[in-house]
């Protein structure tokens, strides 16, 4: 291994059909807090929404960009199957009931790799499973939330992504990475990034061979990237020139405002981010009023006009949260 592993996810950016559906489910059914209310920074005429714990702590954080008008993705080797999210122990049974009185289907609780699952899928479609285990990052409680600070999701569990061969990837994953391989079960390979919390909560990347299977595609519903956390500049140029021998063809580092960002497809198709940990969502926002507003970074701060005249409205979505 050329460079210290990854700290474990940072974030899980997806691709959302309508806004306002979008914001009904991740605020008021899962509880989610929206830390940051801005645009894709590469096409600003999209929002893109973050939503985290109680204080935008990054390994809580799913974002999205809302495509309303987007086709659906395809599902296929090299796009994530389904994220993992974490939630506390013995609260599967209150999330089901609580996802069935909102109109969400759910999968029965199972376990994978001996802990309790309920897997489901967003009004889009995308799939997701929330993992009963420990804190696996800095955790606040959103106090105005709609679900009780005891069963709130506490972060990004992992992810779970076919491949057309496994092999590959390993090698990428563990020579370059950092990961360990934990284990196999049902096919899926487990391997975790070292550290942490016991059971590799928010440092789970699952993969399965499935040679035949045709490669997938970006679009509504599916999982865009996945980022994985560095401390500061000097550990991502570190990572970065390790990939890079590894000739994956990182980015340049990118300036998200929030955080700095590296870009690279592992060898699988699966696409990777390397994200600071800071600066943070309250860099531009009082921390108390994080998400309540359009934010965009100093360089589009000149067309803000423009910007606001082509999104959508998200008032829409101001109705009363789903009952405790």
């Amino acid at each position: 291994m050329n460079a210290p592993a990854p700290i474990g996810l940072h974030h899980v950016t997806a691709i959302a059909g309508d806004p306002v559906e979008n914001l009904r489910f991740y605020r008021d059914v899962l509880g989610l807090r929206l830390v940051k209310r801005s645009v894709n920074q590469d096409d600003p005429a999209t929002y893109h929404l973050f939503y985290a714990d109680g204080d935008g702590h990054p390994g809580t954080d799913i974002t999205f960009f809302p495509w309303a008008h987007a086709s659906r993705g395809t599902p296929g080797v090299g796009v994530v199957q389904e994220t993992y999210l974490t939630v506390p122990e013995g609260t599967l049974e209150a999330w089901e009931r609580r996802l069935e009185a909102a109109g969400t289907y759910t999968d029965p609780i199972a376990r994978r790799f001996g802990d309790r699952v309920l897997p489901f899928a967003d009004p889009h479609g995308l799939r997701l499973a929330l993992v009963e285990g420990p804190e696996p990052f800095a955790f606040t409680p959103w106090r105005d939330g709609p679900v009780p600070a005891s069963e709130q999701i506490r972060g990004l569990h992992g992810a779970r992504a076919p491949l057309r061969e496994v092999a590959p990837s390993e090698r990428f994953l563990v020579d370059v990475l950092g990961f360990e391989r934990a284990g196999e079960e049902d096919g899926w390979v487990r391997f975790v990034l070292p550290g942490g919390p016991a059971g590799g909560a928010g440092r789970i990347l699952d993969v399965r061979e499935e040679r035949d299977t045709r490669r997938g595609a970006w679009g509504v519903g599916s999982v865009h990237h996945l980022a994985w956390t560095v401390t500061g500049d000097d550990h991502q140029v570190a990572l970065r020139e390790a990939v890079a021998r590894a000739g994956r063809r990182p980015s340049e580092v990118i300036d998200r405002f929030w955080f700095r960002s590296v870009y690279f497809m592992e060898p699988g198709g699966v696409l990777f981010e390397l994200a600071t940990e800071g600066p943070g969502f309250a860099v531009d926002e009082d921390p108390g009023a994080l998400g309540e507003r359009l934010i965009l970074p100093p360089w589009l701060e000149p067309h803000r006009l423009r910007i606001e005249a082509v999104l959508p409205d998200l008032s829409a979505a101001d109705a009363p949260a789903v009952a405790r």
